[in-house]
């Protein structure tokens, strides 16, 4: 399995959790189209957020990066935030 963490801060990344709270539904749908996706989370810190997406392979996560870019594009581009930090690699222990 492979992983990728995006956590957004600075200016914006608030205003953008606050919408992608509103709208969670949309952005599951958006995600569950990635392919060997394993799992999903988004979580908000109050100044931003962070999302971590577990994936078959790292052509998921791969997938995962443009589908999220793609998503906030077309549905928060009214929202100016910094790209996100990307942490990415191979997952060594995961509990479900």
């Amino acid at each position: 399995m492979y992983a990728v963490i995006r956590t957004y801060l600075g200016a914006g990344a608030k205003e953008l959790f606050e919408f992608l709270e509103k709208r969670n539904a949309d952005v599951e749908a958006a995600l569950r189209t990635v392919p060997g996706i394993e799992s999903y989370t988004l979580l908000n810190t109050g100044d931003g957020g962070t999302a971590v997406t577990v994936c078959k392979d790292k052509t998921g996560t791969d997938a995962s990066l443009k589908v999220a870019r793609d998503w906030i594009q077309k549905n928060a581009s009214h929202i100016q935030v910094k790209p996100p930090i990307v942490t990415e690699g191979p997952v060594i222990v995961q509990i479900k």
